[in-house]
Order: C-alpha cells, then structure tokens, then sequence
C-alpha cells in the first residue's frame, strides 16, 4: 500500500513507518533526512515555518481554492507550527496564511483551539509544573507517562512563555520511549542541534533553531533516571552552572 509522509520524514522516530518501507510521497519543512531520498518524491523545505505552508502552496499554483475545512485545517496548521507567524515564518507562509484566512470556518477554528480536554491532560500539566525546575533561563521538566506523544511538546511551549526564559526542555514517556521536547526563545538558538547532541546514536533527533525533539527507547532504563541524566547533559552543554530552583518554590 502506498504510503504518503507529511510533516516526517523516514527515520525520525516520529511516525509509525515500518522499517525497510518506502514511502511513495514525502511533504515536511524539517531538516532533510536521508531516508526521504528513498521516496518517490520528496518536497521537503526547512525555510518554510509549516508543512501545511507546502501543501497549500501546491493548490492555489494549481488555481484551486480549497473548501472550508480544508482551508481552516491548512490555516491552524501554519498559525500552530509558527506561533501565529511569530516563530521561524517566511514570506510564503505570511502569503497563503493570509490567502487562507478569507476561506476558513471561523466557528470551525474556534472549536479547534478551544477543544476540551481529559482530566488526565491537566494531570500532566501539574506534573510539568511541578517538576520543573529554572536555571538561569533555562527550564527543564518530566511529566512521566503520557497519553499522547506531542503532549511533551505542548508543555514546553507553555513553560517557554515564563518570563526570562530562553530555553524550556519537557520529557515524558509514551509506550516505550523517553520523549525529549526542546524550545528555545532565539532563532539562532539551535535546538535541532541540542537535541541531537544529547540524544546521539542512542535514539532520533530532529528540528530547527527554536523547536525540537528526540526519541530514546528506554529498553531497561528507568525513565526518570535518564531524564535527570539528559537534564544535566542539556545544562552542560548550554554552559548553564547555576543553581536549580522548583518553578513553584513558595507556592503550596
């Protein structure tokens, strides 16, 4: 069965591609892989702030204005991947998110980014608080097991709005892997290069200058003993030496 990759691409460790498969179709605006060379065809371009930036853009080249849902789905995918055009967005993503913007569902979208959530979500986001700990701009946080894998990722773009923070780490588990979510204030930050630092041959890792994230199988390890292992990998490597605080220190 053909098999199309969007927003991935082969040997990330962020999809369910079996190994030795080749995927018919490629579309991603992360670093080019490898594997994406074994596709039949592969658009991938990391100068664009959002896949759905790529998708778009091949139906309005076409003259083809897509229907409402589709038209919010493609929207929230750029004003999501690019923090509403404030995070690693280029003039093609400002061009069809604004083209967009006069075909979408506003009541569509609204459901979309107001969408209740399970109890067990506000669960992890008081362990996120909980653990998390500040280093001179830095915040580093384990929520434990997670329900979904991009939880982690959604927390660390909570944490990295506490003021005074340039970088926000959040790891959890999911089934059998330590998730490592990185977010950096800067553009120049580099966090596709951090988490390939730290995760090394040990797992997959990928991402840009302000977002990224690694995949480490935990085999035998106890996950939280890996967590505390990459937080001190990731403070080293930031050149980060003073002394942790919890984020709630003083609140009960």
């Amino acid at each position: 069965m053909p098999v199309a990759l969007v927003d991935t691409q082969p040997g990330t460790g962020n999809n369910a591609l079996p190994p030795g498969v080749n995927p018919l179709i490629v579309f991603d605006h992360h670093p080019l892989q490898a594997g994406s060379a074994s596709a039949s065809f592969a658009e991938v371009r990391p100068e664009i702030g959002a896949t759905s930036t790529i998708l778009a853009g091949y139906l309005l080249a076409a003259g083809l204005e897509p229907e409402p849902p589709l038209a919010t789905a493609l929207y929230y995918g750029i004003k999501s991947d690019t923090l509403g055009l404030m995070r690693e967005a280029g003039p093609e993503d400002l061009a069809v998110y604004h083209h967009l913007q006069a075909l979408i569902d506003i009541e569509a979208l609204a459901e979309i980014e107001n969408a209740q959530v399970p109890s067990d979500y506000f669960k992890r986001l008081d362990a996120a608080l909980h653990t998390a700990r500040v280093y001179d701009g830095v915040v580093l946080s384990y929520i434990g097991a997670m329900p979904r894998p991009d939880l982690a990722a959604e927390l660390a773009d909570l944490l990295l709005r506490l003021q005074g923070t340039r970088w926000a780490v959040c790891m959890g588990v999911y089934k059998d892997e330590l998730i490592v979510s990185i977010r950096a204030r800067s553009a120049e930050g580099g966090a596709g290069r951090l988490v390939q630092s730290i995760v090394g041959d040990s797992g997959t890792a990928g991402g840009h200058g302000t977002m990224a994230a690694g995949h480490l199988p935990l085999g035998n390890r106890d996950p939280e003993d890996l967590s505390r292992e990459l937080s001190q990998q990731v403070l080293f490597t930031l050149g980060v030496r003073a002394e942790g605080r919890p984020l709630l220190d003083g609140f009960e």
